[in-house]
């Protein structure tokens, strides 16, 4: 089920924008359609506040947002720290499944996880491009 943010996303020093939340809604979605394994995903900005989410009832985008923003935060020191360039993503291996997190430019991430069965290879590859679809979004 795609749950939408309840306040239009802001962007500090502009006006206020209406997102596209439909097309948002269609990128989470075909995600989880075309990656065997994924179960939810939730897009946030990266300080942890939910932007849209296609996830199970009892998942709560507000704590998976902010538990993927410290994610986020963390890695990327640790990919500057260790001189390894601009962080991309972070993959999370658990023993019931997966959770990745994705950074969408400075400004916004992605998580997706999956299920035991999670095709991560293939996810590794369809999350790029939908990347680059949402940060067009974000950026419109």
């Amino acid at each position: 089920m795609v749950d939408y943010a309840p306040l239009a996303f802001f962007i500090p020093m502009q006006k206020e924008r209406v997102l596209d939340f439909e097309a948002l809604a269609g990128e989470l979605r075909n995600l989880r359609e075309n990656v065997s394994g994924v179960t939810d995903t939730v897009l946030a900005a990266v300080d942890g506040i939910p932007i849209i989410a296609d996830a199970a009832d009892h998942i709560d985008p507000a704590k998976v947002s902010a538990l993927a923003a410290a994610d986020l935060g963390i890695a990327r020191q640790a990919a500057e720290i260790t001189g390894k360039g601009t962080l991309h993503q972070t993959v999370v291996f658990g023993s019931e499944g997966y959770m990745a997190v994705y950074a969408i430019g400075r400004l916004a991430l992605m998580v997706v996880l999956g299920d035991k069965g999670l095709n991560v290879g293939r996810l590794l590859f369809e999350a790029r491009p939908v990347i680059e679809r949402i940060g067009s979004i974000l950026a419109a």
